[in-house]
């Protein structure tokens, strides 16, 4: 496993399990995370890899703050292509990516606007989100890290020639978020040819929100949060073309059910499964079958698992 200085402690925190290896571990040459898509649709699954895709959630969030540009560079760093993110807006209409709907977990926005509470992040505006720490929260090392906006994530996810798995977080929140979001993709080169098809997939709790996306984007791959009934399983995949849902509400006769369908652009339906962080787990979620694996430490499952 890789760690870093301080690094544990916060993962504590936030709930994470590390098993301390007292070293460093080795990525395949290729690049855990990669996949080489055709024709519409990022085409992830096991057939093409050998092993589930892991996926970094929020980065390499065991160990970097979450959502900040750190903890995408640490994952590419590590060898993993797909980064996964959420975003939000600002007072002002501005995209930023941050999970909480409210600023105060992850930044010391309470130290630094003692009189806002309940500092959520509708009430602030960009340029005072951009004063914020971000990272000292996780760690020293990272002090003065910031809540990036959508775009500047883009251009580093970019930069990097990584992936994204992008999540509208709370659209219910933001009125119009899904449209805004989509012209930040576009106006930063994310919805050309190559990323819609190889490198983007844009998913939510909402269920509205996702066909909203799919109605505006058709040629988009989207994923719904969630693990609806086998029953409603057909619904959903009039609009999508993924089912993302926790580990712990899956069953192998579940995921064989969402493969038995076709999604939105008429090829089998996938399964990306979250959060899983240890290596019986990742083990168990590959035999049920599972395509990804959306992981805080992504290290730790790609060893247990051996995917891509």
């Amino acid at each position: 496993m890789y760690v870093r200085p301080a690094a544990a402690a916060a993962a504590a925190f936030l709930g994470f399990t590390l098993t301390l290896l007292g070293g460093t571990a080795s990525y395949a040459a290729t690049g855990p995370g990669s996949a080489t898509g055709a024709g519409t649709g990022a085409t992830t699954g096991r057939a093409a890899l050998g092993g589930p895709v892991v996926y970094a959630h929020r980065g390499a969030s065991a160990y970097a703050p979450e959502n900040t540009l750190d903890a995408i560079d640490l994952a590419g760093q590590m060898g993993f292509d797909w980064v996964e993110n959420d975003v939000q807006r600002t007072r002002d209409g501005v995209l930023v990516v941050i999970h909480d709907d409210t600023l105060a977990r992850t930044t010391d926005v309470e130290q630094r606007f003692p009189n806002r509470a309940p500092w959520k992040v509708q009430d602030f505006t960009a340029a005072e989100i951009a004063l914020l720490d971000a990272g000292s929260w996780f760690g020293e090392e990272y002090a003065g890290a910031s809540v990036p906006t959508l775009r500047q994530y883009l251009d580093r996810v970019q930069h990097n020639r990584q992936k994204l798995l992008l999540e509208i977080k709370k659209p219910e929140l933001y009125p119009g978020i899904e449209e805004q979001t989509l012209k930040v993709l576009e106006e930063a080169g994310w919805l050309d040819t190559r990323h819609v098809a190889q490198r983007l997939v844009v998913q939510s709790f909402s269920a509205a929100s996702v066909r909203i996306v799919h109605g505006l984007r058709p040629d988009l791959v989207t994923a719904f949060l969630g693990t609806p009934t086998m029953a409603d399983l057909p619904h959903y995949a009039e609009f999508t073309d993924r089912i993302n849902p926790w580990h712990t509400t899956i069953s192998a006769e579940w995921v064989s059910a969402v493969h038995g369908l076709r999604g939105a652009h008429g090829k089998t339906m996938e399964v990306d499964t979250w959060i899983v962080d240890d290596a019986a787990t990742a083990r168990k979620v590959q035999d049920m079958g599972v395509d990804g694996i959306i992981t805080n430490a992504p290290d730790v499952v790609q060893d247990a698992v051996g995917g891509f």
